[in-house]
């Protein structure tokens, strides 16, 4: 892919870019990993990976990022074959050769989400990547939107428990201050009571009979008293 770049000032302006295949070549580059989902304060080591015929000079590789909210891809850095590892290949008298090249990522932030592309010059020729995409602080996002919810739940919770506890609290101090009155007692059930409290007893008055009229026998009178 092709882009064709302005420098104003301290920015550098893309244009939209255009892909170019050339078929038949054995040179392929090829990124690893695909995708990466990393939390904010994280590490990762993109790699780049290019298989090419072996030639004089350096290989200059070059890493773009693009972000989803820009309109075209920004190089960000640029290296020399210092940090590459070049291998050629086992077999005997072929002339391809294979190079890994590594960007280290430390203390990541959500500002680095993006796809990040590589791109090797090499024999006169500059090759692109497949890409890498990397994604900042998705999973802890939703990690905390949970925990918010948990401890906002929690809260409430604790809130509903005080001002239940102070209502009960006032009612029974209600009811402690004002004590409801007894039935009053019914009266059959006194009389009852009263009936039960009697006591009976059986008293003997003997009265003397005067000589001229008293001829009969003694009478005996019975008295009943109550005793409570």
């Amino acid at each position: 892919m092709y882009y064709c770049g302005a420098l104003r000032g301290n920015f550098i302006e893309f244009s939209v870019g255009i892909f170019l295949i050339l078929k038949g070549s054995s040179k392929t580059v090829v990124q690893q990993p695909v995708s990466e989902s990393v939390l904010p304060g994280d590490s990762v080591t993109l790699n780049c990976t290019i298989n090419t015929e072996t030639c004089e000079g350096e290989h200059s590789v070059y890493w773009f990022r693009h972000d989803s909210g820009e309109s075209s891809p920004g190089i960000f850095y640029t290296n020399g074959d210092r940090s590459g590892q070049c291998m050629k290949s086992p077999e005997s008298g072929s002339p391809t050769q294979s190079c890994v090249y590594n960007l280290p990522k430390r203390n990541l932030s959500i500002s680095d989400t993006g796809t990040y592309y590589c791109a090797v010059a090499s024999c006169g020729e500059i090759l692109f990547g497949n890409g890498t995409k990397l994604d900042v602080g998705g999973c802890k996002g939703d990690h905390l939107l949970l925990l918010y919810c948990l401890i906002t739940a929690l809260v409430l919770c604790v809130v509903l428990i005080v001002v239940l506890t102070c209502v009960l609290y006032k009612i029974s101090r209600s009811i402690g201050m004002h004590p409801q009155p007894s039935d009053p007692a019914d009266p059959s059930h006194n009389q009852d009571q009263h009936m039960d409290s009697l006591h009976y007893a059986a008293l003997n008055v003997v009265h003397k009979q005067k000589a001229s009229r008293q001829k009969s026998a003694i009478e005996r009178d019975t008295v009943y008293s109550g005793v409570k």
